[in-house]
């Protein structure tokens, strides 16, 4: 019998095939559609017009868009007066500025939730909605009601669309490390925090990573960011099989790494599509940022490790139960994320995910991922245990111990 060996053309066929197969078959198993909310009416536009416009002692204000560290020197120079009108002001600009000081950004972010939440009760009480949309509404106060809770440290707030936001767990001023959480698809304004499967949902993962981290070094201050502040895909499509989310998500979480305030090390934790975005930002990460770690991972864009691009070290985990596995890794003509973070070839420190559940356990309280993941967390590289009994993802590790 004479063997067939297929043609390039024939391979990428059948690959794009399997992809558009097992894309359709997540919508059952892994990622779930939601309908995309409108949201309230995005007031941002109209501040940043009426920001342009405004004066301080004859000076303009710096656009929107101007890197972190001018924009950190920028209030520096103002007084704590000034500071404060302009977040009462322009609660939804200041609130969202990547160089703004930490504790104004919750000022104004506070301030941005309440009008929000004005506005929704009084949409509710007066606009002809849908029993769908009521639901939602109803959905979208309570969240707005709990980010008002007086403990609560929101660092970025937008209603508009589905809604972006970014919580902050510990002292940020003051912290000597600082880990982000960099969620997947679906994440949005409703699905930023959950009751039920509490760990799933960003602010459960970021208070999960916080406990863990402080039982694990006291002495070493910490702070965790629930950062939800990109434009995720929604659902199953295009979006979620290709880089076009993670693009612009990778510029806004370059930016806030870059905005971080003090000297502390940054260590970046990506769930699912969120290794898509950390994969993009990696090459343009400050240098501050010493680690990332990938979690359920479908891809970072790329075959091997070096070619991220990154500076930090790079981990990954997926548990055994985890559907992620089932999804092709590879890229043809833009659809699909490369190379699985956890396979040989790709070059990631891959560490053990005992105790982990599936594609959405990774945070859970007392299990070795979270236990690795605040390891890294602190700087206790010592403690991580690897997936394979030889150890290697210690390899050219210094030894650097936790502050």
């Amino acid at each position: 019998m004479t063997s067939f060996d297929p043609s390039p053309t024939v391979t990428v066929r059948r690959a794009l095939l399997a992809l558009v197969v097992v894309f359709l078959l997540l919508a059952t198993t892994g990622w779930t559609a939601v309908r995309q909310h409108s949201g309230a009416r995005d007031l941002f536009d109209a501040e940043v017009s009426n920001w342009r416009q405004t004066r301080i002692g004859g000076r303009p204000l710096p656009g929107v868009d101007t890197p972190p560290q001018r924009l950190t020197a920028f209030f520096a120079s103002l007084g704590a007066h000034q500071r404060i009108r302009l977040a009462e002001r322009f609660p939804l600009v200041v609130g969202n500025l990547n160089g703004a000081p930490a504790r104004l950004r919750y000022r104004a972010n506070r301030l941005a939730i309440a009008r929000s939440l004005r506005m929704e009760l009084r949409r509710v009480a007066t606009a002809r909605l849908s029993a769908d949309g009521r639901r939602q509404a109803v959905r979208r106060i309570h969240r707005y009601e709990a980010l008002m809770s007086p403990e609560r440290q929101v660092l970025a707030f937008n209603p508009a669309g589905a809604g972006r936001v970014a919580e902050v767990f510990g002292d940020l001023d003051r912290a000597e490390r600082v880990s982000v959480i960099v969620p997947g698809v679906d994440t949005h304004l409703l699905t930023f925090q959950r009751t039920a499967r509490k760990y799933t949902a960003p602010v459960g993962m970021a208070q999960s990573l916080y406990a863990a981290e402080r039982a694990a070094s006291p002495r070493t201050r910490t702070a965790v960011i629930a950062w939800a502040d990109y434009t995720a895909p929604i659902g199953v499509g295009m979006d979620s099989a290709t880089g076009r989310r993670a693009v612009g998500g990778s510029v806004r979480l370059a930016a806030l790494t870059e905005a971080l305030p003090g000297k502390s090390r940054i260590a970046l934790f990506c769930h699912s599509y969120g290794s898509v975005v950390c994969g993009v930002a990696a090459r343009r990460l400050p240098d501050r940022v010493i680690d990332i770690a990938v979690a359920g991972s479908p891809g970072m864009r790329a075959g091997h490790v070096t070619e991220l691009g990154a500076r930090a070290r790079v981990w990954a985990v997926r548990d055994g139960d985890d559907w992620i596995g089932g999804v092709p890794h590879l890229e043809v003509g833009g659809l699909g994320h490369g190379e699985d973070p956890v396979a040989p070839a790709f070059g990631a420190r891959v560490m053990s995910t005992a105790g982990a559940i599936g594609h959405s356990g990774y945070f859970e309280p007392g299990t070795e991922t979270v236990g690795n993941f605040a390891a890294i967390g602190v700087g206790a590289y010592d403690r991580i245990r690897c997936a394979d009994r030889d150890d290697t993802c210690h390899r050219d590790i210094s030894g650097e111990a936790a502050a």
